[in-house]
């Protein structure tokens, strides 16, 4: 298969973690056969440095041409402490989403099992996690129309949603149930906002079309409770676009690092997987941030393209360096491995993906050269 895909680095560890996933998918290319063009774009900070621009024009053409988009991350401390600027890197997301039509956001959370030590929770509550995150993203309060006095004493956010919005992804999430487990959760603040009874109306109606799922309703806040206290009973959480955005981060932490959750943006016409991680400044060029996320990112794009070995062969990958320990420092604080030595364990375990007397030298990882003995 050939695929063109649009590589947007952006700000902080961004470059670096998707440099990793893009090595993978080289190793995915020779193994199986494939033909990947990238191009890159500027997107976030480096972009408002450049042309004053979080998306530049060039950029967003990048990525209507592109059959996917590959994204880092976005942010930059300065203008966190300026509440008044006026451009923010944050806003070449918002519509780069916007203008692709993204209009959902799928987040898979899954404990590895060689990873249960490192969840803050207890392991009998963390053991056999594994759900999906349904978000929806172009619409709600991130988009709504935004006003403050002259005074600036007095601010609003709207947020809106109409029945076609909720109608898209609703079905989207149902059908995903119906593929995993058969039970879906709606969570919402119906007993407060009547933009939350407007999705529970919505949802309830076409879950009469998906007789084989049982539907379930939280409130938002016994939703962030419950991720805490029993993970477990979730298959797929349905939800707007600002409670999808914080219970995605809470879920995050389940697994023992942010830096292992990927995500898929998906839209009628276009497609961007990104890991779910922010652009951690404090790290950026350290060698240390956790490549992961962005590698099952990657994953998810070839999924996305029915590339299911490819996907698997990449999956495979990852679990063995977790179990091998070939991990970053935010999963083992005493590791002797970087963001650069995991990419290249997990690119060269697909290189020799048939390869039954596959052998590693866990000495050269370290020092930076082939795994491969």
């Amino acid at each position: 298969m050939e695929l063109r895909i649009a590589l947007l680095p952006g700000d902080g560890i961004g470059p670096e973690v998707l440099e990793q996933a893009i090595k993978c998918l080289r190793a995915i290319e020779e193994t199986f056969g494939h033909h990947f063009t990238t191009k890159e774009g500027a997107i976030g900070t480096i972009a408002i440095d450049k042309t004053g621009n979080p998306l530049p024009e060039e950029t967003l053409q990048i990525c209507q041409e592109a059959d996917a988009v590959l994204f880092g991350a976005v942010g930059h401390p300065n203008f966190n402490i300026d509440p008044k600027a006026k451009t923010r890197p944050e806003q070449g997301l918002l519509a780069l989403r916007k203008a692709l039509g993204l209009y959902a956001n799928i987040r898979p959370v899954q404990v590895f099992s060689s990873l249960v030590d490192n969840s803050p929770l207890k392991k009998e509550i963390v053991s056999g996690v594994d759900f999906v995150i349904f978000r929806e993203l172009t619409g709600g309060i991130y988009f709504g129309e935004k006003k403050i006095n002259e005074e600036e004493t007095v601010a609003s956010d709207l947020c809106e949603y109409s029945e076609f919005e909720i109608s898209r992804i609703a079905h989207m999430a149902f059908k995903a149930a119906k593929n995993r487990n058969n039970k879906l959760t709606l969570v919402d603040k119906a007993n407060v906002l009547v933009s939350s009874r407007l999705w529970r109306s919505v949802v309830s109606k076409i879950g009469e079309s998906y007789p084989e799922v049982t539907l379930e309703y939280l409130f938002v806040d016994n939703a962030a409770m419950q991720l805490i206290l029993n993970p477990k009973q979730f298959d797929v959480i349905l939800t707007e676009n600002m409670f999808g955005d914080i219970l995605s981060d809470e879920a995050s932490v389940i697994g023992g690092s942010i830096g292992l959750l990927a995500s898929a943006s998906i839209g009628n016409d276009n497609a961007l997987f990104e890991p779910i991680h922010g652009s951690y400044p404090k790290a950026k060029g350290e060698n240390i941030a956790n490549p992961i996320a962005a590698i099952l990112s990657a994953a998810m794009m070839l999924e996305h393209f029915s590339l299911y070995e490819e996907a698997m062969a990449m999956r495979e990958a990852v679990d063995k360096s977790l179990k091998k320990g070939i991990v970053t420092p935010d999963l083992y604080p005493d590791t002797k491995y970087g963001t650069s030595h995991v990419g290249d364990f997990v690119a060269d375990y697909i290189l020799e993906y048939d390869d039954d007397d596959f052998k590693m030298n866990d000495e050269n990882i370290g020092l930076g050269k082939s795994t491969i003995i």
